[in-house]
């Protein structure tokens, strides 16, 4: 834990690579993790760099492998994820993965061509199947609608289309097949099929545009055809429209590609229907074979690629990471440069990591490293599975400036706890707690299966928070005896009801309890936590609330004070001692003069004031009021002294008001004027140092040397007393205010805490009490009715919203009430080339 006080030392390295060694030492560095590289040409564009058609060829790869990854997923091809962390291919392996992804590409498009078109003759075949077999019956019963060669003739359009049942003669008195004969031999007809949600509009159509000179033979087609263009199966029917001369058949022929219905030929005589018939059944066998060996084979082709994707897409995200990063270094003869930043104790393990790709590569000439200053270094902490989620917290705020305190290590214990007492209830903690220790146990088999809901990603991240705040839950609901707003009895209390007969009992509601009657409590306190009898009083919520609010006021000071002490740490490793005495001190004993005197004073009454002092216990609030109105109370006739605590209060307590109403301006006025003062002093002393420094050449040519950081302080910035002036001001207005504000807030730890336990016992009350008090023999059946919607209710309310509205408070205190007493948070993260990262972020889903 001692490595996550402070961030890691790190090291700004300049890397020599040969240029045949590059490829593979950066390949092993990714394999390490252990190095942030730095874009050593921020002026070139992504276009113009060294390895850009390199980059492009990783691109095509991969949008070859998305190709193929969404043809498995079309065919619902199922594999097991191996998640593989394959070794980044040599740039010669490179060719050889192009090759085999182009010639699988090829293949498939060339299968997917033939397999559509023969799908699509397929389709064809299928309709001209149907369009033979529904137009049979105009031919195969010996006459067509003999009412259309009348309409025809008549020229005289109808209301609507006619119905198909409407059938009269064409020529009276002659038999139906002549009829028939001769109006086949004076007609013209098309046959085809269109989408049935078209038919309506198709029909309308061709009666008005031809003036009622056609007729319309329609039936639907009982089996779904795919559409190729969309891949869902439609529904579609079959149509034969009858017409006189050319010019009528013009018009259909085009109202027919209009709506974009498929024309068939259909013979006129029986034989030839049934010999077209016959073909057309034949070629719908062979192609409904060769449909399925289509599908077999790609269905083929497609599992031996599942079997590498994964691998394959790691390599080709390696393969590009590689070349991004090479596109960072710069260029020297045959020679690239490079500069990273790595944590300086794991420099041999980076030469270690050099030396092994320089051997895999053949080269000769060894890769130099070189440590050179910065200016500036990156944050790295190194953390596990149980501490990665409590930093992540802390990094959501800000990242830690480079070297300060880290509050991490402090968070994994303060977090929970004050979360814990928001949500104190042993039971609602017991479930937490077996959930956040369900997640841990199975955290390899869970932590296998990739899921794309981000809630649960989430809340698997912290499963060690919720661990700890459950576990920690169950201490104080054992603190407040609260389990699911019961108190449990466990080692019997401490107050007893003899000092009244049974008839009284029985016939009062209410009965006081006197602390002091040694019949009614035994003389000590319940062994842990509160005594279970506070779950019957009429007070309950007086005495908690008054208990909670103490603990809150005190806790929260407490927390306030450890930040304020944890800033003298960072003073004093960044060598700031004007910090500890222009800031620390004046921002300590400002809180300690009045906070930590309150908090004093409500450790002393509950000490102090027994059973039988405990109603001259002077009160809280008139004590602090009279404190900073410098009031000396007048004492009354009453024989308890409820004003004071102790003699010489008066006067300490103005002590403590004015040593606070000192250290404002020590805090406000003590950094700015120091620096003021040191600044005319070396102002002072450059003015004299050319005449004792310079250099013969510079007296000769009278030029005086001066110094670039001659007006600043202490790191070569121009000295700027109005800015360094107002920054104080805001610093100390910022905390005097919060100090207030600040112990204000942690109030909200009583807040919740009566909340919390407010909606459990309202759920106990309204829902669960219902199926408990009932008796008889529906008492028992009622409970488990009742149950449920208790169960869920305290799962979705309680434990969910309740337990999310005190994570985020709990998150609060310690973003702003508790850092920002010392942690700056204005760092840079350290961003190391990982391959592991690759492999984890490229598997597929």
């Amino acid at each position: 834990m001692g490595e996550l006080f402070r961030s890691e030392e790190m090291s700004l390295c300049q890397l020599y690579l040969q240029t045949e060694a590059a490829y593979a030492c950066v390949s092993e560095l990714g394999e390490l993790g252990l190095v942030q590289f730095k874009d050593l040409n921020p002026e070139v564009n992504a276009f113009q760099r060294k390895f850009v058609a390199e980059v492009r060829r990783c691109d095509e790869m991969e949008r070859q492998l998305r190709f193929f990854e969404g043809e498995i997923k079309k065919e619902e091809i199922k594999y097991e994820l191996s998640y593989p962390n394959p070794e980044a291919p040599f740039p010669r392996d490179m060719v050889d993965l192009e090759a085999t992804f182009d010639k699988l590409e090829n293949e498939l498009k060339e299968i997917h061509s033939n397999a559509e078109t023969i799908h699509k003759n397929y389709n064809e075949l299928t309709e001209l199947k149907y369009v033979l077999r529904k137009t049979a019956d105009f031919f195969e019963e010996g006459h067509v609608r003999e009412d259309a060669p009348k309409r025809l003739a008549d020229q005289a359009p109808a209301s609507g289309i006619q119905s198909s049942s409407e059938r009269t003669p064409l020529l009276k008195g002659r038999p139906a097949q002549t009829q028939a004969i001769e109006t086949v031999s004076t007609m013209g007809f098309v046959a085809g099929v269109v989408l049935r949600e078209r038919m309506a509009a198709f029909e309308r159509l061709l009666w008005f545009a031809c003036r009622g000179n056609v007729y319309i033979k329609t039936a639907e087609i009982e089996e779904l055809i795919d559409d190729l263009g969309t891949g869902e199966p439609v529904q579609k029917s079959v149509f034969v429209v009858f017409f006189q001369g050319e010019h009528l058949k013009t018009k259909v022929m085009k109202i027919c590609e209009g709506f974009r219905a498929t024309l068939y030929p259909c013979p006129e005589s029986l034989a030839e229907r049934k010999e077209m018939g016959v073909g057309v059944m034949q070629r719908l066998e062979d192609m409904k074979t060769v449909l399925n060996q289509s599908k077999e084979m790609r269905v083929r082709v497609l599992t031996s690629i599942s079997q590498n994707l994964e691998s394959w897409f790691v390599k080709a995200q390696k393969i590009k990471a590689i070349y991004h990063t090479m596109n960072m270094f710069r260029t020297d003869n045959k020679t690239y440069i490079a500069e990273c930043f790595c944590p300086t104790k794991d420099l041999d393990l980076v030469q270690v990591a050099l030396r092994r790709g320089g051997e895999k590569s053949g080269s000769t000439v060894p890769s130099i490293v070189n440590t050179i200053p910065a200016t500036s270094y990156p944050t790295y902490f190194r953390t596990n599975r149980f501490t990665l989620a409590f930093q992540a917290i802390v990094d959501a705020y800000g990242i830690a400036s480079y070297r300060e305190v880290n509050p991490t290590p402090y968070t994994i214990i303060t977090f929970p706890f004050l979360f814990a007492i928001m949500f104190g209830d042993s039971g609602h903690g017991l479930i937490m707690f077996a959930f956040g220790l369900w997640m841990v146990v199975y955290e390899r088999k869970l932590s296998k299966g990739r899921s794309d809901n981000e809630i649960w990603t989430t809340i698997f991240g912290g499963r060690y928070v919720v661990f700890l705040m459950g576990l920690f839950s169950i201490y104080t609901g054992f603190i407040y005896n609260d389990c699911f707003s019961k108190s449990l009895n466990i080692f019997g209390s401490s107050w007893r009801a003899n000092a009244y007969d049974e008839s009284t009992i029985e016939h009062n509601k209410v009965l006081q309890l006197d602390p002091g009657d040694p019949n009614a409590w035994i003389g000590r306190p319940y062994p842990f936590g509160m005594d279970p009898v506070w779950t019957l009083t009429k007070n309950k919520i007086t005495f908690l609330n008054s208990f909670k609010m103490k603990l809150s006021v005190i806790l929260g000071v407490l927390q306030m004070t450890f930040g304020v002490i944890l800033g003298v740490f960072n003073h004093r490793h960044f060598r700031r001692p004007l910090n500890i005495i222009s800031e620390f001190l004046p921002m300590i004993i400002f809180l300690m003069a009045i906070f930590g005197y309150l908090c004093a004073v409500i450790v002393v009454k509950w000490v102090k004031y027994n059973v039988a002092t405990g109603h001259c216990a002077p009160s809280l609030l008139i004590g602090l009021i009279n404190m900073f109105l410098f009031k000396d109370p007048v004492v009354g006739k009453d024989p308890c002294n409820t004003y004071f605590w102790y003699p010489g209060q008066h006067s300490f307590q103005l002590f403590l008001v004015a040593t606070a109403g000192i250290c404002v301006p020590w805090l406000l006025l003590s950094k700015p004027l120091y620096l003021l003062w040191r600044h005319k002093r070396e102002t002072q002393a450059m003015i004299h140092q050319p005449m004792v420094n310079e250099s013969d050449e510079q007296v000769a040519n009278g030029k005086p040397t001066t110094s670039s950081d001659a007006g600043g302080h202490g790191h070569g910035e121009k000295f700027e007393f109005g800015e360094i002036f107002i920054h104080q001001v805001i610093h100390t207005i910022e905390y005097c205010l919060g100090c207030i504000s600040n112990t204000a807030s942690y109030l909200r730890l009583w807040a919740l805490s009566l909340a919390h336990g407010q909606l459990s016992e309202v759920l106990w009350n309204m829902v669960l009490k219902i199926g408990l008090g009932m008796n008889g023999w529906a008492g028992a059946p009622l409970v488990f009715v009742v149950f449920v919607p208790w169960a869920v209710l305290t799962i979705a309310v309680l434990l969910i919203m309740e337990g999310l509205s005190a994570f985020l408070h709990a998150l609060r205190l310690h973003w702003v009430e508790f850092q920002n007493k010392f942690y700056e948070g204005t760092g840079e993260p350290f961003e190391p080339f990982l391959f592991q990262n690759i492999a984890e972020n490229t598997a597929i889903q």
